[in-house]
Formats: C-alpha cells, structure tokens, sequence
C-alpha cells in the first residue's frame, strides 16, 4: 500500500484530502508545520508528499529543498493559494512533481496523485537498473564444455518461472554470475534485483538487514528501516551464502517461503510480500542438516530447483576460453597490448587444480597481465605454485594398496588445528571448511583439543 503525508496547517483540508484518498486504498499520515513535515518524512517510507506552500514556521518551498538534500527521487504536489503561482513554478524548478491551485476539484487531485506516484516508482526503477548496469559491467557466461551446457539449459528452464532456486558449488565457481542470468531472463527482469550476503553479515543485524526494523526496536534503531525482502517486492531477492544464517533467522526465513509475509524487527503489523528467492551456497546443505545447523524444512522449500556449478578442475575445456576473456579484459582494462599463452604454459594451466575456480584463474590472469614483461606467457614465467602440477594435475595421489580415508581426514584436521595453535576458525579456513563442519568433524573423529 503506498504512503502518503499531507502537509498543510487547515485540519479541514487534512481531513477532506484523507477521504478523498483513502478511498483510493492510500495510507495517509499528515502534518501541519514544516518541522514537523520533515520529521514525518524521515521516520515513514512514503510514495508522495502533498505540501502546501504557507506553512506556520517554514514555507514548503524550504522543506522541499531539504527533502531533495535526502532524496531525489520521491514524488512532490505542491499545494498551492490563489496567487502564488509563481512561488509553484519555483518549486517546480527546486525539483517538485507537480502543484495543483487551492480550490481544488478531489477528482483531479486523484489523477495527480496516482500520476506522481507512477512517477516516482519509474524514477525508483530507472536508478535502480543504472546501478545493476554499473555492477555487472563485466559480469559474463563463458563455457562451452558439457557441464556449463547443461547448467545454462536448467538456469534458461527455471529462469521463468517463479520457482525457488538453489545454487550450490564451490567458492569462485560462479553462482552469482548464473543467478543474475536467471534474474535477466525472468519475467521480473524490470523490477528490483536485491543482493544479500548472509555471511558478511553480523547474526544481530541479519534479521534487521532482510526484514526491516521499526524505530527504538533496539539500541541504535534511531528510524523505521525497510529490509532487504520489501525493498524486493514484485521482484528477486539472492541470498548468498545461505548455509550461514543462523537457527533462528531460518525459521523466519521459512515463513516468507510458505506464507509470503514478513514483519519487521520490533514489530507486529504482517507484510505481504511477492518475492523469487534464489539462494546460493559453498557449503553441503544436507550434511547440515544432518548435523542439525540447517532446518529441513527450509532445506526442502529452498531446494526446489537445484543448479550444480561444477568446479573448474571439472570443465577443463573452458580454461582456454576463460584465460583468453580474462586476458582481453584486462588488458583494455589496463590499456596493455594482449598477451598470448604458449602451448606449454596452457597445457601446465588446464591441469592445474584451481581449488579456487573461475576467481583464482581471474586473480591469476590479472597477475600475469601485470608482472609479465613479454608479450607471451610461457613455462618460465608461470608461479612455482602452479608449475609444481606439471607432472600431474592433482594435489595428492591414491597409493595402489588404497588409503583409509578417515583417517586422512582425522590426521589433516589434526595438522590445521596444530598449524592454528588450536584456534578453530582459522583450522577451517586451512582446510577449506566453515567451522561448523569443522566442529562436527571434531566430535565424529574425538580429536582432543
């Protein structure tokens, strides 16, 4: 429902704009001073202000310019008496959307208002749009081999569709990359994209971040916030990073994918929202849920649609397109004449293990475009750590009488917690592990600590 405030010192005109509109299914909210005015403004998410000229403190044309210092895009009436026409016009230059002459016919206030609103939410999606412009300049698909093929038919598929998807994969492997593909060639495409990650952020300011809060809710809430799943309503929200929410965030969570409402922090009015969520993760959901940090329940409603990113190391026949897009980027990038990739120094970057995927091969090139002094990259100048795989493109080779896995596992956690003098989160940082499955880990195998 789209808000409005009415700004004007008549009690009588307050009340006859706010029958006027509500009927019109509008929430109205007023006030009579400029102060006031302001205030209102910028404790409430409005659609519209309709602000008369004569106020008793401040005139509106001093509130509208204060507005505009805060936001620029959200519509402005001004409100006007016979004869200061004039002063409209001059609102109309500080950034106004329109004024309309005291007498007013209602009905035409209605047309004006429904107008302005359009207006500002086509002002609210244009920069919107710039923005994600902006972000994905360089953001591309590039993959000829059959797991990406099949990747890109699934994401084309479900893209759609407003089902619920689940990315999952290793880190760098490119799950943000496909979600905005599915989000570009969806029916939602021209409404809000939202971008969340689950794990950059504090467990006490998730809940605030994705639901919103109301104003003195908690310490610092100096203002009512609009969170992450209404900024995204009518459009797409990606979750990234979703192994990391905590218990108690997911049960909300699980509420806004089975009744399609939310309700700020510190609040008890219910939000109904239409929102596609895409979520993306590193980690084994369903091991989680195993070791009970994930809810199945939300496992099985965000797992409606599962997309695999394979690794790499999986997909080695894209590794010559990559390292070629990444090279051409780079060198305009860095205004450098391109460099080519010698059959030697190819072969020894299509065996290596990339553990961090398509990000470590584009950290790679970006080295290479910089410290290479030549016009070609060859054996020689490839990072020791990358010709260390020449002979074979795996880190560790299976003896022929065969290992006994657990006990590989148990003695390699045991060397990370040795490396880490005990400390856990940097152990599962060595490992490349969250340290909730290093826990578990722990306690399957009885390490003492």
């Amino acid at each position: 429902m789209h808000k409005i405030l009415i700004v004007d010192d008549e009690k009588n005109m307050i009340w006859a704009l706010s029958n006027a509109l509500v009927s019109q299914e509008y929430s109205i909210i007023s006030a009579t001073t400029g102060k006031e005015a302001f205030e209102k403004f910028s404790e409430e998410e409005l659609s519209l202000i309709l602000l008369d000229i004569k106020l008793p403190d401040i005139d509106g044309v001093s509130v509208l310019k204060k507005i505009r210092e805060t936001d620029l895009n959200i519509p402005v009436i001004m409100m006007t008496a016979h004869g200061t026409v004039d002063t409209a016009i001059q609102a109309m230059k500080l950034g106004a959307t329109d004024y309309i002459s005291k007498p007013f016919d209602l009905e035409e206030m209605r047309v004006l208002v429904s107008k302005a609103i359009s207006i500002g939410e086509m002002a609210h999606q244009i920069n919107f749009l710039k923005n994600e412009l902006k972000g994905n300049l360089n953001e591309t698909i590039i993959g000829e081999s059959p797991k990406m093929k099949a990747v890109l038919d699934v994401a084309e598929q479900v893209a759609k569709s407003d089902a619920t998807v689940l990315i999952s994969g290793e880190s760098g492997t490119g799950k943000e990359v496909i979600s905005d593909y599915i989000y570009k060639m969806s029916n939602r495409s021209n409404n809000a994209f939202i971008k969340v990650n689950c794990g950059a952020l504090p467990e006490g300011l998730l809940e605030s971040e994705l639901f919103g809060h109301e104003k003195g809710s908690f310490t610092g809430a100096i203002s009512r916030k609009i969170g992450r799943f209404e900024r995204a309503n009518k459009g797409t929200i990606f979750l990234d990073e979703i192994g990391e929410i905590p218990l108690s965030t997911q049960v909300k969570l699980l509420r806004v994918l089975q009744q399609k409402e939310i309700e700020r922090v510190g609040g008890t009015e219910t939000i109904k929202i239409d929102v596609r969520i895409i979520a993306a993760t590193n980690r084994n959901l369903k091991e989680m849920v195993e070791e009970g940090t994930f809810r199945e329940d939300l496992y099985y409603r965000l797992n409606v649609i599962p997309i695999f990113m394979p690794p790499l190391r999986e997909r080695k026949e894209d590794i010559p397109l990559l390292i070629r897009y990444f090279i051409t980027r780079f060198s305009i990038k860095m205004h450098k004449a391109p460099l080519s990739v010698n059959n030697d120094a190819m072969e020894v970057l299509i065996k290596h293990y990339w553990r961090g995927n398509i990000r470590e091969l584009e950290n790679f090139v970006e080295r290479m475009i910089i410290l290479t002094q030549d016009s070609k990259i060859t054996l020689q100048n490839l990072p020791s750590e990358i010709k260390a795989f020449k002979e074979n493109g795996t880190k560790y080779v299976v003896p022929e009488e065969g290992i006994n896995l657990e006990l590989v596992e148990k003695d390699f956690i045991e060397q990370a917690l040795k490396l880490a003098n005990s400390n856990q989160t940097k152990a599962a940082e060595l490992l490349g592990i969250t340290r909730h499955t290093l826990l578990y880990r722990i306690e399957k195998y009885d390490i003492k600590l």
